[in-house]
């Protein structure tokens, strides 16, 4: 099923034979989407991505006609990726696929936040935006879980089972105290737990990604409106 979707499209070229994926192009409109992700090839090797196919489950658009090989569809539940404005003032803000676990890891999430002294409700701000409270979210750079830790993130906390509510949730909360104490300031901090915080030091603020300046936006939002009472 799509939900106002929106153009997400990836052409990746394989370098033979030691330099692996390299990005040719990109075209992306971050999409509130709820379906299945196309990996395509074509003849000579690049790699389409795409959720935009015609009534073959072809690629849309000319400009797209010569991927025909169908490498992989991976089915998407509810993203947290939303088309819309209403980023966390109500209860509206919420997907459907959300409701059903926003309350269920409350006691896990005030247990770490009281150890590392970071706000219940920031965290809970964080999980919202990052899986959706899918304890089972897996990116497709491959961060994992609730708090979607990639995994070097995982083992510098110790994280053994990302999937794991508990540890997951644990190892995030480590890793956002330690940014909020090196930075000293919410958005940074935020800013570093997405995009890393080499990035947040080489730009010397919010990097100049619209997902990182995006995903700030949306979990202050959701952390001021919907969790600022904390769980």
């Amino acid at each position: 099923m799509k939900t106002s979707v929106c153009n997400f499209l990836t052409s990746a070229r394989l370098h033979r034979p030691l330099l692996g994926w390299s990005l040719l192009s990109l075209s992306l409109c971050l999409p509130g989407y709820a379906g299945k992700i196309y990996t395509f090839r074509d003849a000579e090797g690049h790699i389409l991505v795409t959720n935009m196919v015609n009534q073959q489950e072809l690629p849309q658009g000319t400009l797209f006609s010569r991927y025909r090989i169908l490498e992989k569809v991976i089915y998407y539940k509810d993203s947290n990726i939303h088309p819309y404005h209403n980023w966390g003032r109500n209860e509206q803000a919420l997907l459907p696929g959300f409701h059903a676990n926003q309350n269920r890891y409350d006691a896990i999430i005030r247990e770490y936040s009281q150890n590392d002294g970071v706000e219940s409700g920031l965290v809970k701000a964080v999980i919202h935006t990052e899986s959706g409270f899918n304890p089972q979210a897996r990116s497709i750079p491959g961060a994992q879980g609730l708090m979607q830790l990639m995994p070097a993130t995982a083992r510098r906390y110790h994280v053994t089972n990302p999937y794991d509510p508990a540890e997951n949730i644990r190892g995030g909360i480590e890793h956002l105290g330690y940014l909020l104490r090196h930075f000293h300031n919410l958005e940074l901090a935020l800013a570093a737990y997405n995009s890393g915080e080499k990035n947040v030091e080489k730009y010397g603020g919010i990097p100049p990604f619209s997902e990182t300046q995006d995903y700030v936006r949306r979990v202050l939002s959701r952390y001021h409106h919907l969790y600022a009472n904390g769980v």
